[in-house]
Parts: structure tokens; sequence; C-alpha cells
């Protein structure tokens, strides 16, 4: 559960009662895609939700394609007693299972994993839950683009134990042969099985059908939202401001703080090259490269974080929601409300410690859901980030998320799966860029270090944050094994982002030089034209024109030199510019 919204002594929400959700599909119709994500929003809303897939269960029991009877996936003429009978048995041992989640382990929802194209065999299904109180919904994957169900079986069903060690040509071929086989017995749900809900192409058109109750009606809603277009979701702090520790400051950058931000815009540029060839080594099919889209919050040290990726085309979009954890009673970004900051705000750990030791106590009992006086806890800030997930599940194009830690913490917590206790204490490193895939059985994650200047961390060594309520001191702590040790894990790539900002400023140069170029020609074409104003003139300038027509020549003749100092004054334009915004910024504190 990474952010339960809701919390019963039973552990089960809103009296919906046990729910199974059965999917329907051909294979390679992106059935596990779905299954998985859902179950990641529903722990998310704190509902006790597993996922139980057929196919995975057949590989634990059997092993690889090489111990699976060659009669097993056969439709097209009768498979022998064994293999029934061993077919029956996986079928029963799972379902088995999922009546203990529901009966032992006092699980909620299940989402049963498998093809389920018969009617008879969905019909047992429905018989025999429903007989012991629990609500059937089908959940029904169609799929008639050829090439999502290839791209799917390339990225997702070679990898499986039951294609280990074959050409990825001939897995493919042969998946296909399992497709088509399956598509002459498969029967689409209709209106008199039940309830179901139908989603075409993943998430292009979806259909309902006796879809009734709050927990239904909001997995309705998620599945509206979501894609299978492969993306990668980037996270990464904003840079150092000039007053780090006061929430209702909302400093500018400090001259650190503007280094960080166009490191990071080479950071990110030159991952996404890395990864793109790491894809090619693999041997995957390289379509055209995603946009890239930034989300900031509507903070100063945030958004302008992100003006680097501004100056070079790409679309940035502020989030006012997406501010950091509020120290303080209201979370409006009206300048006003800083006349009513919470009780620790500007505190550091020691000062908290000492002048509010009660408060502190509470805050170690329980770090994820304690409200500090008049201040917000992680758990009120994942309430408000529930727009954003669905908005990142919507969104198609590869996204950097420039933001504070705790927004970071709890976003990552609802993409890896982190429960609670130990979400405030996941580290966020400014300096380090979190790279987050997602895949068909959960998401890869990784993080990459760029940046070791002033405001990454203090004397200690000890990660600076931008104040109390961000700072990971005395929260918890995360699990060695929960594989989002993200500051610890980091791998360095301070040289590659190095180099790439060398390049950028290289080319920038380059860049203003034809610029210059190019208006050295125009005004040489305006010059050669000015003899003929001097003949219409003659005689009227005297000693005054022969003056000016020295000037000219001197100018002429130190062309280069004023095109030089040109340059230099346009170099230093934009960099005057951003004095003049931190300047104001200072004024306006």
């Amino acid at each position: 559960m990474a952010a339960p919204l809701y919390v019963t002594q039973s552990g089960r929400l809103w009296h919906a009662g046990l729910i199974l959700i059965v999917t329907v599909g051909l294979p390679a119709r992106g059935k596990t895609h779905i299954s998985r994500a859902l179950e990641r929003y529903l722990r998310w809303l704190g509902v006790k939700t597993r996922v139980y897939s057929l196919g995975d269960y057949r590989r634990k029991v059997l092993g690889g394609a090489k111990n699976v009877p060659s009669d097993y996936f056969q439709t097209k003429s009768p498979r022998s007693e064994a293999t029934n009978a061993l077919r029956r048995r996986i079928k029963t041992e799972i379902e088995d299972q999922i009546w203990d989640f529901f009966t032992v382990q006092g699980g909620q929802v299940v989402i049963y994993d498998a093809n389920n194209g018969n009617v008879k065999a969905r019909k047992e299904c429905v018989e025999k839950f429903e007989s012991k109180g629990v609500h059937v919904i089908f959940l029904e994957s169609l799929c008639d683009q050829e090439a999502i169900i290839t791209a799917n079986i390339r990225s997702v069903k070679l990898s499986s134990p039951d294609y280990a060690g074959w050409d990825a040509d001939r897995a493919v071929a042969d998946y296909w042969c399992r497709i088509r086989d399956q598509e002459g017995v498969y029967d689409t749900v209709t209106a008199d099985e039940g309830p179901f809900i139908k989603v075409m192409n993943v998430g292009e058109r979806i259909e309902v059908n006796q879809i009734e109750g709050y927990l239904q009606t909001r997995c309705c809603f998620f599945l509206m939202n979501i894609h299978t277009r492969p993306r990668t979701i980037y996270f990464a702090r904003s840079g150092q401001s000039l007053i780090e520790h006061s929430y209702k400051a909302d400093s500018d950058l400090s001259p650190a703080g503007w280094e960080y931000a166009e490191r990071l815009k080479a950071a990110v540029v030159a991952r996404r090259k890395a990864a793109r060839e790491e894809r090619k080594a693999r041997g995957e099919m390289l379509a055209e490269e995603n946009p890239l889209l930034i989300w900031t919050s509507a903070r100063r040290r945030a958004y302008h974080t992100a003006w680097p990726f501004v100056h070079s085309g790409f679309k940035v979009v502020q989030k006012p929601i997406m501010s950091e954890i509020n120290p303080k009673g209201n979370s409006s970004c009206d300048p006003a409300d800083a006349y009513f900051s919470g009780v620790w705000d500007g505190l550091s750990t020691q000062e908290a410690m000492e002048i509010y030791p009660d408060e502190w106590e509470r805050f170690l009992a329980d770090p994820y859901a304690h409200r500090a006086p008049r201040a917000e806890s992680y758990h009120d800030l994942s309430v408000r980030l529930e727009p954003v997930i669905f908005e990142l599940e919507r969104c198609q194009d590869d996204l950097l998320i420039i933001g504070h830690a705790s927004v970071i913490r709890c976003l990552l917590a609802y993409l890896v799966g982190l429960p609670p206790n130990e979400v405030p204490a996941v580290e966020i490193a400014r300096g380090d860029l979190v790279e987050v895939t997602p895949a068909s059985y959960g998401v890869v994650s990784r993080a990459f270090h760029f940046w070791s200047g002033e405001g990454r961390g203090d004397s200690s060594g000890q990660n600076l944050y931008e104040n109390f309520a961000e700072a990971t001191s005395g929260k918890g702590s995360v699990l060695p094994d929960s594989g989002v040790n993200f500051a610890a894990d980091a791998m360095n790539m301070e040289r590659e982002a190095q180099e790439e900002e060398g390049r950028d400023k290289q080319a920038k140069k380059e860049m203003v030089k034809r610029a210059m170029s190019l208006r050295g020609m125009g005004s040489e074409e305006g010059r050669r034209s000015a003899p003929q104003l001097d003949r219409l003139n003659d005689g009227r300038a005297g000693e005054s024109g022969g003056e000016q027509g020295q000037e000219g020549q001197g100018d002429r003749d130190t062309g280069t030199s004023s095109g030089e100092e040109v340059l230099s004054d346009l170099e230093g334009k934009e960099q005057g510019e951003m004095r003049d915004e931190r300047a104001m910024s200072i004024i306006q504190i």
C-alpha cells in the first residue's frame, strides 16, 4: 500500500465485499500489463490486492517450454488425458490460492490473470466463487492492431522462460502460431454472462456492463487512463535556492542552483541517448524517439530549474499541486498564507526536538501519517497528488518531473509499490536522476549521479533538503532489499553529463557565430549601396562627409572585432536577464 486513503479494522474498504476480477483475452493483448497497473492503483488506494497469474504459476510448476507437453496449448485436436489432468490440476491449485488470499490473508480484490477465452470455463469460475460470496467481474482486453501485438510479444514474451535460448524471430513466429490456434475457439464476453469491462487496444475505447459500486467504478475510471506505449519517467530534485529552509520564502535559485539546472539538462539528454543505445544493443526494434515533456511545481526553485529545457525548445508545464510537503496549515499558493505558517516551518531537526518534544515523539511513532500542528503529513500529500497520478498514467511521452523530495517520494511509492512506512525515508539526493521504466510485470528503476556541487550535501556528507519537512532524518528506514535505495545505488554519470554540457555550449556558440555571420552579410550589402547616396549628396556633405566615410571604412576594417563584441553581448544577454530575475526574486522576498 503506497498511500492508503482509508483504513478499516477489517482491511476491507467501502463495504465493497470480496471482488474477483477475471481477465479475458487472447495472448499478447496486454492483460498482464493491465492487471499489474490496476493492482498498483488499488494498493495505492489502500485495498489489499494481488494478481494471480495462471501463466506464471504454470511456469513455476513445469518450468520452461521444454517441460510443457507438446499438446498443452493445442485446441484443434483433442489433448491427451494426462495433459488435461495437468491443466485441471494447475487451474484448481491457483484458484485454491485465490480463496486462501480472501479467507486467510484478509485480501479484498484478486485479479485472476489468464486467457479465460471459453464460455464454459468462465461460467464454472463464476459459479465457484459467487456461491462463496465473491463478486466476479470480467475484464476483457481486445486488440485488432497487429503492431501492438507484435510489440508486446517482442517486449514481454520473448524474455519469459518459455522462450529462453530461442532465436527472436523464431519465437515470434511460434507465438503467433499459438495466437492463431486459439483465435478459432475464443469466445468474447457477452452481456448475459454478468458484469464486465472491455478495453479496446489498451485504453482506446472502453465498454462496461452492470458495473456498480464505488470501488468497481474507480477501477473503470483508472482503466480509462492507461496505455502500453513504451516510455520512461525521470525524476530529479530542483536546484539549490537562495533561502533553503523556509517554505514561505519561495526563493529563487542560488548561483549554484543555476549551474545545477544546466547540468541537469545535459544529464537528461545524455541518459536518453545512452538508453537508446542500450536498447539497440539488446536487439530491440527502435521506433522514433518519444518527445520529452517536463513537469515542475509552481515554486520558483522548481520551474527555474527547468529554464534550460525551455530555452532548448522542450515543453515545460507548471503544476501548483506538485508543491512540496507543506509545513504550513494551508497548501494554497497565495502569499497571504505565509502568515499562517506551521509550527515547524524553518526549524532544524534539533530545534524541532527541543521545542516540541511531544510532537516529535508522535512523529517518530508514525512519520507517514503524523501531521504537525497546522502542517501537512505524507498521507495528506499522497491524497493531494492523486490527480497527478492519473495524468502520469495517461501521459504517453517520456516525462521528466523536476520537483521536491517529498513529492518525488510519493510518486515513486506509487510506481514502485512501497509500503507507507518506507515512503518518508527514501533518500532522493540533489544531483541524482532517477529513471523509471514501466513494464508488463511492474517497473524497472535505476538512479544516476550527475552532480556533486554545492547544495548536494552538508559537511558530514548527509543529503541537503529544502526544509525540515522534506528531510529524511528520523523518518524510519528503507529495507535493504526494497530496490529503491536510490541515493546509495546511483550509478555515476558525471563525466557524461559534463561532456554533454560542453557539446551543448559549443553548439550554442556556433549558432551565434552563424547568426552574426548572416547579420554581417546583411550589413555589408547595405554599405555597398551607400555610395549612391553619397553621390546624391556630393558637395553638400563637405569635410563632414569625408570624416564619416573614414569612420565607415574604420568600421569595415574592424568588422571582425566588432562581431566578437556583439557575440560577447549576446552571450551575456541571457545571463543578464537571469541576474535581473534573481534580483527581483530577492526584492520580492
